[in-house]
């Protein structure tokens, strides 16, 4: 027989952590990795929508280990996190790797030159809330100093795939 859809555990306004405890659901720390969760989806939408082959794989790969950062964020107590020093290394070099395509900027964007480049712009602008999100958190409640660094270079990688799905051929 198939499980239920649903679990009814959450209908009195609480929802359950990745390391099990129970919190409500208008928690920051709900929100924050709610937040994250919405990241993938602006990001499966460009994934759906670019032309570039590298930037698809690389939003692939991108989306991934967001299932490592919300699996971080929803977590208490953890023996060792999931996002380390590693994660952010590996995000900078791909930028490099993207931004070497580039010529140097030398004007504002507006977004909307492309599907594609603009669903890119919706993930940085998410990506730039659930920051803000996860600061006010660390305010408050132990947060993985690693995932809001690889936060804010997820923001900058999707500015550089934007551009190069917008100006490299």
């Amino acid at each position: 027989m198939k499980a239920a859809v649903y679990t009814r555990t959450g209908d009195k306004g609480t929802t359950g952590l990745y390391t099990g405890e129970r919190v409500p659901k208008q928690s920051l720390r709900v929100e924050a990795y709610g937040t994250v969760d919405e990241i993938t989806s602006a990001l499966g939408l460009a994934r759906a929508n670019v032309q570039r082959d590298d930037v698809r794989e690389t939003i692939y790969q991108v989306q991934k280990l967001l299932m490592s950062v919300m699996a971080d964020v929803a977590s208490l107590n953890l023996p060792e996190p999931y996002i380390k020093e590693e994660h952010v290394k590996l995000f900078e070099e791909t930028i490099d790797k993207y931004d070497a395509m580039l010529q140097p900027l030398a004007h504002f964007l507006i977004p909307g030159d492309t599907v594609g480049a603009a669903a890119l712009d919706i993930a940085r602008t998410t990506t730039r809330r659930a920051e803000r999100c996860l600061l006010r958190l660390a305010e408050t409640e132990p947060v993985n100093p690693q995932v809001l660094i690889c936060l804010n270079r997820l923001s900058d990688l999707c500015f550089i795939l934007a551009r190069v799905e917008t100006e490299v051929a």
